[in-house]
């Protein structure tokens, strides 16, 4: 009966050793295997990372156009402002034509005082002097602002004209009674005669208000519309427009 074998020490050896490869082999392996999830996930992570910059992105790429919209909204509501306060009204610049031309009528002759008239018919006689009273009929117009009539002439009045005068207008030559614009152009009339014209707000009504001086409108109508423009802290223009007729003119005493 034999016994059993022992094995060589060069064969322990190698058993050993193989033994000692596989061990080295599954662990390698494992660790690949750890290794690839690691990177899996680091992959992802980077992925998922990136993903929010990129959401991030498209938030900030649809936010753009709103903000462009906005700013868009924002410099025209300022430009608009901007425009308003270019223009504004400056009451210390007010009766001196500031930022605008003046206008100049065909047909009309200017004085120095910047007066435009014009004769529709000549009248006859005399003209009348500094203290004489002159009585009037008269038409008015917002020429500056749509043409509108504040005052209509050769409406009706009460009684006839002939010792009746009262419904007309009368004022003193030379006593500050009416506007610039009628005291200068009355006096180089004659009764009958018809005198058209355009008066510049300097010489209008003082403190654009048609109470201070004449002539006043004799209706609701008409002193709303005057008043309108005269009041007006716009751009509005204030340039009137009267048509005269002087009926009669009473000799000092």
């Amino acid at each position: 009966m034999h016994g059993r074998k022992t094995a060589s020490p060069l064969v322990r050896a190698v058993r050993k050793a193989g033994t000692h490869a596989s061990t080295i082999a599954e662990t390698e392996a494992l660790s690949s295997k750890r290794s690839l999830r690691a990177v899996a996930e680091d992959v992802g992570s980077c992925q998922a990372r990136d993903a929010e910059p990129a959401r991030v992105d498209r938030r900030k790429m649809l936010l753009v156009p709103a903000i462009s919209i906005g700013i868009g909204s924002f410099q025209y509501m300022f430009e608009k402002a901007a425009a308003k306060a270019e223009f504004a009204d400056m009451p210390a610049l007010r009766g001196k034509d500031y930022g605008k031309s003046k206008m100049r009528y065909p047909d009309y002759t200017e004085t120095e005082s910047g007066l435009q008239y014009k004769d529709l018919r000549v009248g006859d006689g005399p003209s009348p002097k500094m203290g004489e009273t002159v009585v009037v009929d008269w038409d008015g117009y917002t020429i500056g602002y749509y043409g509108r009539i504040f005052e209509a002439r050769n409406k009706t009045k009460g009684g006839s004209f002939e010792g009746g005068d009262k419904d007309f207008f009368k004022f003193t030559v030379g006593s500050g009674q009416v506007i610039p614009a009628f005291e200068e152009a009355i006096q180089g009339m004659a009764p009958g005669g018809v005198r058209r014209i355009i008066v510049p707000p300097e010489l209008g009504y003082p403190d654009n208000d048609y109470n201070k001086s004449g002539p006043k409108p004799t209706t609701f109508s008409g002193q709303r519309a005057l008043d309108f423009v005269l009041r007006n802290q716009g751009l509005i223009d204030k340039t009137l427009l009267f048509d005269i007729e002087l009926l009669k003119i009473y000799p000092n005493q």
